[in-house]
Order: structure tokens, then sequence, then C-alpha cells
């Protein structure tokens, strides 16, 4: 049986073939009963968008690329819902790259993977250079998420260097002095945890306490392990924190447990937060604080902003390449305060 054409919908339904066009892409001034004909016909002769004509007449493939470091981090896998929802709502498709971190993989990421089978990539860095970006150009259009690398491409993320100082002075109001910060960075590079470690530092000073540099727990990655490694090897050493900041839900959850095997209570001892608010911070026991970036909207903004750098790519007079300017857009992010700092004012006690 042959695949149902407009020409046999519109037939079905008594109305032209613009019609039955305008309903498909929703056309507004139509009214409520020719859309549920058209509708009623649509499902009757089992109609699809033949989306392979649509994508080859406009000069598309209508897949684009998500690149992310880690597909089993939660934050990324949850991320990755989220703009693949965003982008089947707009009749697109996904194509999800894992990066490793790897700077020649994100490198092969701006530059479409050498092929033509992409419109656009959304990706998080972690290894990317300033001067990686400043060397790519031309297709396919680029969308970067997390910690702004340079001018040269549109940028969403959270303000993490203040949601870092907002997670530090959550902390200092519950009587914690002895804060050290897991996976914090202060090296001058150019990162997320590099921003977040800033944020740290001004709550700080804006509350007077000291700063040590021996209160950043480097880690080799942000995984539950390198958490439980780190803190596991201070408490070691015979240091006593009264809090945690952890640069990530990962590293948060591997710290409650090293602090665990140590006897130290959350949050009477040890107060502790994290970062992405990811499902298995929910769950744990205690349940775990955190800075919760709004997901969606990051998923939603990105997509919308390569869209616009899509159609910008494929229409019949190019726009030079600074027209318009790159876009930094700034989602929201909120404190989720749950057991593992609630309960917890005061200074804690020797333990």
């Amino acid at each position: 049986m042959a695949r149902p054409r407009i020409k046999d919908v519109a037939r079905h339904a008594g109305v032209s073939e613009k019609t039955v066009s305008n309903v498909l892409n929703d056309y507004i001034h139509v009214s409520d009963r020719t859309r549920r004909v058209v509708q009623e016909a649509i499902d009757h002769l089992g109609y699809r968008i033949n989306l392979a004509g649509r994508h080859l007449r406009s000069g598309r493939t209508g897949i684009i690329a998500l690149v992310v470091p880690e597909l089993d981090v939660p934050y990324f896998a949850e991320l990755a819902q989220h703009v693949v929802r965003e982008a089947e709502s707009r009749s697109l498709t996904v194509l999800i790259h894992q990066s490793g971190g790897d700077r020649e993989r994100e490198k092969a990421a701006l530059a479409g993977f050498g092929s033509d089978f992409v419109d656009g990539v959304i990706l998080s860095p972690l290894a990317l250079a300033p001067e990686d970006l400043h060397a790519h150009a031309g297709p396919p259009p680029t969308v970067l998420l997390g910690e702004l690398l340079t001018a040269g491409a549109d940028h969403v993320a959270i303000d993490n260097e203040r949601a870092a100082r907002e997670a530090t002075e959550h902390l200092l109001a519950l009587g914690r002095r002895h804060i050290l910060t897991v996976g914090g960075r202060d090296d001058g590079c150019v990162g997320t945890a590099q921003a977040r470690t800033r944020g740290y530092r001004t709550a700080l000073a804006e509350a007077g306490v000291p700063y040590d540099p021996a209160s950043l727990l480097p880690v080799d990655a942000f995984h539950m392990s390198d958490g439980a490694s780190a803190v596991h090897r201070v408490l070691t050493e015979g240091v006593r924190p009264d809090a945690l900041l952890c640069l990530n839900d990962q590293l948060a959850l591997g710290a409650l447990r090293a602090l665990h095997a140590y006897g130290a209570r959350v949050p009477e001892d040890v107060a502790v937060i994290g970062f992405d608010d990811v499902e298995g911070g929910r769950f744990s026991v205690p349940s775990l604080s955190t800075v919760a970036p709004d997901k969606e909207a990051v998923a939603r903004v990105a997509v919308h902003l390569l869209l616009r750098r899509i159609d910008e790519a494929t229409r019949p007079d190019p726009l030079p390449d600074d027209a318009g300017g790159t876009q930094d857009r700034v989602v929201a992010h909120r404190l989720v305060l749950r057991e593992s700092t609630e309960g917890a004012a005061g200074r804690a006690g020797a333990w």
C-alpha cells in the first residue's frame, strides 16, 4: 500500500493541500473545526510527515550531536534526556557522543567529526583550550555547555561562581568554619572547578574566614571513588573538617561513604553539600543537599541557540560569521537543602 501523501489527506478532509500544510506546521490562523477535521484525516490514513524530504529540501540532515565527557556520570545522562526530549519536539534526531574529556575528540566534535552528517553540535568540553575554539571556523554551528572558554561560540551555563558562593554561605551560616572543597582547583586556568573555587573563596573572604590552599582537595576525576579517596586521605592525615563543599554530587556521595567509614556523623559533625541535584543524592542516607541547575532550561536554551545558528548557516544569503555576535546565556540554579546540611546549625564538636 502506497504511503499516504498530503493530497490524500486533503481529499479525505475536503480541504486544500495548503490547509493541510498549515495544520501540519501549526499555523495559528486555522479554525479549530478545520484543524480537527484534518487531524482526523491524518489519523485515519496514517499519514506521517516525510522528515527526510523536508530536511533534503532545506539542505539539512535533521541530526544534531550532543557531545559530553562521560555518559555514566548521572548529570550528563540526565542532561542528555532533556536535550533529546527538546530536540524531538522540534523534529530533530540527536546523536550522542562520549568524548572522555579527550582534547582531540572534542576538537573533532567542533569539526563535525569530519563529515556533513550533523547540522550542529552541542558540546560540553573538559579539555578544549581557548585556541581550539578560535581555530574553529565554518560549519557545523556549535553551542558550548559549562564554563565559558572564550568568545567565539554560543554558550549556556549556570553562574558557577555565584552558585558556589551561595553554597559556601549556607555552610558558613550553619556556623561551619573549617570547610574543605572536594575537587577544588585554584590554578588560574579556565573551567567549572576554577569558577566554583572562586565562589568558595569569595564567600570565605566576605565572612572574614582565612583561606588556606590546603582546604582544596584536588581530584583526578569527578567520580564517587575520587571523592571517597580525597576525603579518606585527609582524614587519615588527621584533618577534621566541619563541612565539605563538593563540586559535584558524585564527589559528595563518595565523601559521605568515607565520612561514614570514619564514624563522622553527617550533618552533626560534618555538613556536606554537592552540585548537580542528581537522582542518587535524593536517595542517599542522609539525603544530599546540593546546587540544582535547571537542566531542562539548559537543554531548551542550547537547542534554541543551535537551531538559530543552523538557520543562519543554511539560509540562501548566509549572514557574516560575526553577525549578531555570540550569545552567553545564564540559566537558573537553586540550593536544595536536604539532610546532609539540615539540622547542622552550630559549630561541630570534636569527632
